[in-house]
């Protein structure tokens, strides 16, 4: 499956659990094209071509598709993460509440001075040092990164010898993927400078520019 078709498929999944929360049983095609903002026929293909069976009439019965959903995702129990850095980023992510309604949890922090982190932080937070035994112990192959970028390249280095298979990097350093552990990098600085770039663009449209005048260097 293509990267574009596995988030709609987790994005379905979400509102499934909204959805089954507020009392429904079914749902149709229509419901979560727009809760997601994509057409009621994308969905139904997207089902079609996953063997997902519903109809005009009665929809899709949400516990099935939810756990059709979860098998195909490989959600079939509670993932379990670790945050490495426990800053104000870190420390955020540990209280995102969307964590717990995709099925995740956030086993434990860690972070060079850990006695020094709040204690309102929802999970439990330990010195660096206890990260691989930790790793090893409880079997977590995903973590996110939120270091300072000074520290960024010997953090990368000390999840992959853990064994960590998949980091969400929000470190300012564009770490690379390879094949024993992929890397997703986000890059707040540089989504903000390209949202402004895209309101820019948008603006200039409104002027009848070309591409090629829009790129058009000084």
């Amino acid at each position: 499956m293509n990267k574009e078709l596995v988030i709609r498929l987790l994005k379905y999944r979400r509102i499934l659990t909204q959805l089954k929360s507020l009392g429904f049983d079914r749902v149709f095609s229509n419901n979560l094209g727009d809760a997601i903002g994509v057409a009621p026929a994308l969905v139904r293909k997207d089902f079609s071509l996953l063997l997902l069976g519903g109809n005009k009439r009665g929809g899709y019965n949400i516990d099935y598709l939810a756990q059709q959903l979860d098998s195909i995702l490989g959600k079939t129990h509670e993932q379990k993460i670790i945050i490495l850095g426990m800053g104000k980023i870190g420390s955020a992510l540990a209280q995102y509440r969307g964590f717990r309604q995709g099925d995740f949890e956030v086993a434990a922090g860690f972070d060079l001075n850990a006695k020094e982190i709040t204690p309102e932080c929802p999970c439990p937070v330990y010195e660096v040092s206890r990260l691989p035994s930790f790793v090893e112990e409880k079997h977590i192959e995903v973590a996110v990164l939120a270091v300072p970028e000074e520290n960024s390249a010997d953090s990368f280095k000390l999840l992959k010898e853990a064994g960590i298979k998949g980091i969400l990097n929000f470190t300012p350093l564009e770490l690379k993927s390879s094949a024993q552990c992929l890397v997703h990098n986000i890059n707040i600085g540089v989504e903000i400078e390209n949202l402004f770039f895209q309101v820019v663009k948008n603006g200039m449209a409104g002027l009848d520019l070309t591409e090629d005048e829009l790129y058009q260097e000084d």
